[in-house]
């Protein structure tokens, strides 16, 4: 267990804790949610002891072991990979080398041996002779083969790094567990065994992601930061955001259908603890979940975009014909003999492990890549609008004002406020619309991309990766936006929810070619495994 007792930190002005206490205890993993800055990473560091708070302190358990996920993936360049996985329990790996140390005396004393009889014992203890197939296991269970076991870490790629080190923070079934963003550069097969380990692990797991999917599968319990405190929630992600939105209107519309309201607040709750009997974590979170009351729910100080698109002109039948598109790119073919017929009324997902494959298709579609054989035709009533996986080129140099950027994209009203307006709803708000565009952080630079789609009008959708950057709230508003729309869409991304919602028919794109299936995203998993 992990105790934090009137923790507080200030930077400069700013607050981001004050008088935070809490208890993480074993057998539940908490997703640590908050707002871009609210200070996720902050508070793990405080947790971990990298960072002293200001106040207050952070105590475990006599005698556990914290574990953290480290961010410096070329920290153990010289090291090999099995023993960079051992060296997650420290004190076991310290054992080691000094038992090695030991054994290599050309003058072994009887000091030396009655040392090593004492080592031994503890590496008995902590369970060292299972070290090695240990750390093999969960490398393997994340896609490390065994012929990379003995390489040393800067002979593997960077995706492969970031698996050794997600290891190295599992290894040894530490106490406390903590977790920065695991799922980022981890494949979906990487991500389902990831998954399935913190489902069935029986200690302490904070976590922090905006995989809300994984979030869902793993988390029993919501932390969420936000006034400078930390609410705990019991809980997946979905639970907390459904209930702190229905709590959002009850406070919104005081006495106005508030009867209503409560009922509809109850129903969920009701709901929710039906349905948590299902989860392999169920019996606790359903009789904690039967528990909650309507004082227990507090509406969130989050702020969401505004994401609607809506079409100028109807789209009819005939959308889009592509015909045995072809193109390779530094001798290596990306698309291979790729046809398929889009209706009116799909929401395409794009998938396969091929990333360079799906933006150049995107790239082709739109005009701005020449295949080498094939072709594509548009139908006479679309209109397209693009979000490309690189937007760069839309802002780079650019010494405009974001009302003056957005004013470029709106043809039928250029006015000072409704810019202004359309901005203020994109979570522009006073003089931030007179930032300059070419200083935005990325989150803003994609939600200014979303911006410009929206005031085309367009009815046909092409986005690849349009969540990257974005954080969870953004994330959510873009989800619902796309779900409301009524044109059709061509999209990828590798957030598992945002797919599963919004698709209707799956397109994989292969080494050889293409598999359309019209079907949701959890179907095709479930009947197919990607290829390379």
């Amino acid at each position: 267990m992990i105790t934090v007792t009137n923790v507080g930190l200030r930077y400069g002005d700013r607050k981001l804790f004050e008088d935070v206490n809490i208890k993480f205890t074993p057998g539940n993993c908490y997703g640590l949610i908050g707002a871009n800055g609210a200070g996720k990473s902050t508070f793990l560091k405080i947790l971990s002891g990298e960072i002293e708070p200001q106040s207050g302190n952070v105590s475990l358990s006599p005698g556990e072991r914290l574990a953290v996920l480290k961010q410096n993936h070329f920290e153990y360049e010289d090291v090999e990979v099995l023993k960079v996985v051992i060296m997650g329990h420290a004190r076991l790996f310290q054992i080691m080398q000094e038992k090695d140390a030991i054994y290599m005396k050309a003058d072994f004393t009887d000091e030396d041996g009655m040392r090593a009889a004492e080592l031994e014992g503890e590496f008995a203890e902590l369970n060292g002779w299972e070290a090695e197939s240990e750390a093999a296991i969960l490398l393997k269970g994340l896609g490390i083969e065994e012929e990379l076991h003995d390489k040393k870490m800067a002979d593997i790629s960077g995706s492969e790094k970031v698996k050794v080190l997600l290891a190295q923070a599992l290894f040894g079934k530490p106490d406390v567990l903590l977790l920065d963003e695991p799922t980022n550069h981890l494949d979906l097969k990487a991500i389902q065994w990831l998954e399935e380990f913190l489902i069935n692990f029986e200690n302490t797991v904070i976590v922090v992601s905006h995989d809300r999917h994984f979030l869902n599968k793993v988390c029993t319990n919501i932390a969420d930061l936000d006034f400078g405190k930390i609410q705990l929630y019991v809980g997946n992600y979905d639970f907390w955001y459904e209930s702190s939105q229905l709590a959002l209107k009850l406070t919104q519309e005081s006495n106005r259908k508030k009867e209503e309201k409560i009922k509809e607040l109850q129903a969920f709750i009701a709901r929710f603890s039906a349905n948590a009997s299902k989860s392999k974590q169920a019996t606790s979170r359903k009789k904690l979940l039967d528990k909650i009351s309507l004082d227990d729910i507090r509406p969130s100080s989050r702020r969401y975009p505004y994401v609607n698109f809506s079409m100028d002109r109807e789209i009819g039948n005939d959308v889009l014909r592509v015909e045995g598109l072809s193109k390779t790119i530094d001798g290596v073919k990306v698309l291979d003999n790729i046809s398929f017929i889009m209706n009116k009324e799909d929401k395409i997902a794009l998938v396969g492990k091929n990333e360079l494959a799906k933006t150049t298709l995107f790239k082709i579609l739109m005009g701005e890549m020449e295949p080498d054989s094939g072709s594509y035709k548009w139908g006479v009533t679309t209109s397209q609008a693009y979000f490309p996986k690189d937007n760069s080129q839309y802002f780079e140099g650019s010494e405009e004002t974001l009302v003056d950027w957005l004013r470029q994209f709106s043809p039928q009203d250029d006015s000072e406020s409704f810019l202004r307006g359309f901005l203020g709803r994109m979570l522009f708000s006073g003089d931030e619309v007179l930032k300059k565009a070419s200083v935005l952080s990325g989150g803003e630079k994609v939600r200014c991309m979303l911006s410009k789609m929206m005031l085309s009008g367009s009815n046909v959708l092409l986005l690849d990766e349009p969540t990257n950057h974005l954080d969870l709230e953004s994330i959510t508003a873009l989800n619902n936006g796309l779900i409301a729309f009524k044109g059709a869409m061509i999209f990828s991304s590798h957030d598992h929810q945002f797919v599963q919602t919004i698709a209707n028919r799956i397109i994989e794109l292969t080494s050889t070619g293409l598999i359309d299936k019209q079907m949701s995203y959890d179907e095709y998993l479930e009947t197919h495994e990607l290829q390379a």
